[in-house]
C-alpha cells in the first residue's frame, strides 16, 4: 500500500499514433475500447484522443503532423517476445499490458485471432530459469499473449494467476554500471 500518495491506478498512458483514424479502428473496432474524449491541440499541433480501457483507466494517443517515424528496436521492440524481440531503448515504452479475467483469457485470444490479429503463443510466466512454463502450475504468476497495433505498438493481454507475497521480491536490482554498452557509450551516459 502506498503511504505517500493515494494512487488508484493509471489515469492514462499516452502513446503516439501515425494515423488516428486507423488507431480508432483498432482500439475501438477490434479491441472494443470506447473512444471517450477527443481534442484538437492548439495552433495545429495535432490531436489527443482517449480510449476507455476499463477500471477508470484510459489509453490515450497523440497524433502530431510532424512526428518522426517509429524506430523498431529503439522506440519500441521490433516484434513480439516469441520472435526474440523484447529490447527497446531506455526511456521508451516497451509494451502495454491489459488485465483480462483469467476465465476469459483463452476466449479473448481466440477472438483476436478471428478478427485477423496476429497473436503470440500463450506464455505462462513463472520463476524458472527460462521464465516460462509449458503448462500452468503453482509457479506460474501470470499468463499472457502479445500482439501489435497498426503502428507496431506491442500490446499484451495478461491475467494474474496468484497473489504475490514477500518471496516474490528477491532479486538485487541492476545499475547503469551493469549495462553492456560499448565503453564509449558508457562514458557518454555517465
Amino acid at each position: 500500500m502506498n503511504t505517500e500518495f493515494e494512487l488508484s491506478g493509471i489515469n492514462h498512458l499516452a502513446l503516439v499514433s501515425s494515423d488516428m483514424k486507423r488507431t480508432i479502428d483498432f482500439y475501438s473496432g477490434v479491441l472494443g475500447m470506447p473512444l471517450v474524449k477527443t481534442l484538437d491541440l492548439p495552433a495545429g499541433m495535432g490531436q489527443h484522443f482517449f480510449f476507455d480501457c476499463g477500471g477508470g483507466d484510459c489509453v490515450a494517443f497523440f497524433w502530431f503532423p510532424d512526428a518522426p517515424d517509429a524506430v523498431p528496436g529503439i522506440s519500441a521492440p521490433a516484434g513480439r517476445p516469441e520472435q526474440g524481440e523484447l529490447l527497446s531503448a531506455v526511456g521508451s515504452m516497451n509494451h502495454v499490458a491489459f488485465n483480462v479475467p483469467v476465465e476469459k483469457f483463452d476466449e479473448y485470444r481466440k477472438r483476436l485471432k478471428e478478427k485477423g490479429v496476429t497473436v503470440s503463443p500463450v506464455l505462462n510466466h513463472d520463476d524458472s530459469p527460462i521464465g516460462i512454463s509449458r503448462d500452468v502450475n503453482d509457479g506460474v504468476f501470470v499468463r499472457s499473449f502479445y500482439f501489435q497495433d497498426p503502428d507496431g505498438i506491442l500490446l499484451e493481454f495478461a491475467c494474474w494467476t496468484r497473489e504475490f507475497d514477500e518471496s516474490d521480491v528477491s532479486h538485487e536490482p541492476k545499475t547503469a554500471a551493469d549495462r553492456t554498452l560499448p565503453k564509449e557509450k558508457h562514458a557518454a551516459t555517465a
